[in-house]
């Protein structure tokens, strides 16, 4: 069975926060091709054009660690309404300096949870303009805004509530289905690669 490196965004900086136990979840839920690192953000450094020219080691190792990904998984809580600014500043450290944007083309999927009842889609819609324009491609369907109840996840990843454990398995599901046909359509001979014959 063919596997596939999967790096995950937490979009918290909080030593508590329910996002990361929400990833812990869905890593435990995933399937068996799936294979999880972590992309830390928090030591990054605010995202500046003057860094363009020699990037710092933070910024490098981020770069590198997007670019050794078969696909990213962004699991974060929504900040005003938006993407929260850690997240956001990764994003650019990503996507930088210009013409070496490492999201694009990689199959991405968007999940979070908030303790109210709008479970991060406003944020999620904000994020899906910010990876339409990094021409990154998104799992669109199912969508999972998760309204996070504290009783339902253990400390390893348990999920103790069936119709929660039943929709984030399904959910990790379809992402590794999305990631395997998007890497099937981004294989050398597609629409958008370079015609061969154009180097003869």
């Amino acid at each position: 069975m063919a596997t596939y490196t999967i790096g995950y965004f937490v979009g918290s900086l909080s030593s508590t926060s329910i996002n990361r136990t929400l990833a812990t979840a869905l890593i435990a839920l995933a399937p068996q091709e799936l294979e999880f690192t972590e992309i830390t953000i928090g030591n990054l450094p605010l995202y500046n054009p003057d860094f363009d020219a020699d990037f710092p080691p933070a910024g490098r190792t981020l770069k590198a660690a997007i670019d050794s990904s078969d696909g990213i998984l962004f699991v974060s809580p929504e900040y005003n309404r938006s993407i929260p600014g850690a997240l956001k500043n990764a994003i650019d450290w990503g996507s930088r300096p210009w013409g070496t944007n490492s999201f694009a083309r990689k199959p991405t999927g968007i999940i979070g949870a908030s303790p109210g009842g709008i479970g991060t889609a406003v944020m999620q819609s904000s994020m899906r303009s910010v990876l339409s324009f990094l021409d990154a491609p998104q799992l669109n369907s199912p969508e999972a805004y998760i309204s996070f109840d504290a009783a339902v996840y253990g400390p390893n990843g348990e999920v103790t509530d069936e119709s929660t454990r039943s929709f984030l398995r399904h959910y990790m599901e379809e992402y590794s289905a999305f990631v395997q046909r998007v890497l099937t359509a981004n294989a050398p001979g597609h629409i958008g690669d370079e015609d061969p014959n154009s180097r003869k």
